[in-house]
């Protein structure tokens, strides 16, 4: 099968609205939580959360185009822009019939979906709606405005396992090129989220953490004080390419993605499996499927939401697949900063993976200050300081309401792979 490498990184985050920024903040160890201010909060339970900060769509879009995208699609183009830019690419040279597009959402469009409603429920005699209303909302739109913007013509689809979803969509972009069936796709994941009915959907379901006088501390995977997950939105874009194609472009390499897994806990619609079996199966997939032994992985990138019961499943898993190897492992939690970015968390937390192998140190888990008693001390989960390590082999994890588990794994490109 061909080899597949990255050769460009787009973000748009809670911590920042470019790659660079993004990547500063989180080994700083800085929080983007803050009071909501996407919509008057003041009788939700949770009034806080990790928003885009300082997001300008028309940078990117002329104001009747922003009209026509819910920000979720905007968020997507605005990093898949930074990702093509940074890719360097020669469009003349490249055959867009074999250049795809696969964006994973958790939910879509929702933000439209609930003002549409919440406007035609004012007046019931009069169903009026946008015309762009559907196109604004239905989930596979931002896999197709980034394709009609840039004429992508090869594969092109959206992926919706929830919080597993970007790693899905990398994972299916990775098998797509190795069997030959395209030369570069743009691929993770996107999410908007951030507006009264799911702040109000997760509240119901006791979800998310209510820590209103403290914010940036509100998210504290692993630390026995936590309360629940802190919303969060985004955007994450991967270049995956070809290694062949890159070479002979003179793209600039990243790293090479080496491997893939995705399986399900079949155990209940929103809990974890209390002994991470789902978890257990996608990590040895990826390792399998990469040709890798646990111990070559240097640093996991923990789904770790800070919830109660999902926060010690991940960690009964990585403890029982990484059991000879824990003290040479790294594993952190960066939602912690981030906050939840539900089906565009992998993306983001690939791309820390991927400044982990090139920059050589592990983001923290900040607001770890006591460790839950259930977690095995033997774990080093880079409590609240980043820490400098040579990083070669780094593993996403990400996980799904409905059981969905996925990883992935990135590897530093060996200099005999050319």
């Amino acid at each position: 099968m061909k080899r597949v490498v990255i050769t460009g990184l787009g973000a748009i985050t809670p911590l920042g609205n470019n790659v660079d920024a993004f990547w500063n903040k989180a080994i700083q160890g800085k929080s983007g939580a803050a009071s909501i201010t996407h919509f008057d909060a003041t009788h939700f339970k949770t009034k806080f959360a990790c928003e885009v900060k300082g997001f300008d769509p028309l940078l990117y879009f002329t104001k009747p185009e922003s009209r026509k995208m819910d920000l979720f699609t905007q968020y997507a183009i605005a990093a898949s822009e930074e990702c093509i830019s940074d890719a360097q690419l020669n469009w003349e040279q490249i055959n867009r019939h074999r250049f795809g597009a696969i964006i994973a959402t958790g939910i879509g469009g929702l933000e439209t979906l609930e003002e549409e409603i919440l406007n035609f429920g004012k007046d019931t005699t009069q169903p009026r709606f946008n015309p762009f209303f559907i196109t604004k909302m239905i989930s596979n739109m931002a896999a197709g405005q980034i394709s009609i913007r840039y004429g992508l013509k090869g594969i092109s689809y959206a992926v919706a396992s929830a919080c597993a979803a970007s790693n899905n969509a990398i994972g299916s972009a990775f098998d797509a090129i190795r069997l030959g069936r395209a030369d570069l796709i743009l691929a993770g994941g996107t999410e908007a989220t951030i507006c009264q009915s799911a702040i109000a959907g997760f509240n119901a379901m006791k979800a998310l953490s209510t820590a209103n006088e403290y914010p940036s501390q509100a998210s504290r995977p692993f630390d026995a004080h936590r309360t629940g997950f802190v919303a969060g939105e985004g955007a994450g874009i991967l270049l995956l390419e070809e290694l062949e194609h890159a070479q002979k472009r003179g793209a600039k390499i990243y790293c090479e993605l080496v491997g893939y897994g995705s399986a399900s806990d079949a155990y209940h619609v929103a809990a974890t499996h209390p002994e991470g079996e789902g978890a257990i199966a996608a990590m040895q997939q990826a390792l399998t499927d990469a040709g890798l032994q646990a111990q070559a992985v240097d640093y996991i990138n923990a789904h770790a939401t800070s919830t109660p019961v999902g926060d010690i499943s991940e960690c009964k898993a990585i403890e029982h697949l990484f059991k000879d190897h824990l003290s040479q492992l790294h594993v952190s939690a960066t939602k912690s900063m981030t906050g939840h970015l539900l089906g565009a968390a992998g993306a983001i937390e690939s791309i820390l993976c991927i400044k982990s192998i090139t920059e050589g140190m592990i983001p923290p888990t900040i607001n770890l200050d006591t460790l839950d008693p259930a977690i095995s001390e033997a774990l080093n989960l880079t409590p609240n300081v980043a820490q400098h390590k040579v990083v070669k082999v780094a593993m996403n994890n990400t996980f799904g309401f409905g059981g969905h588990t996925s990883s992935v794994i990135f590897k530093k490109l060996e200099v005999d792979a050319r």
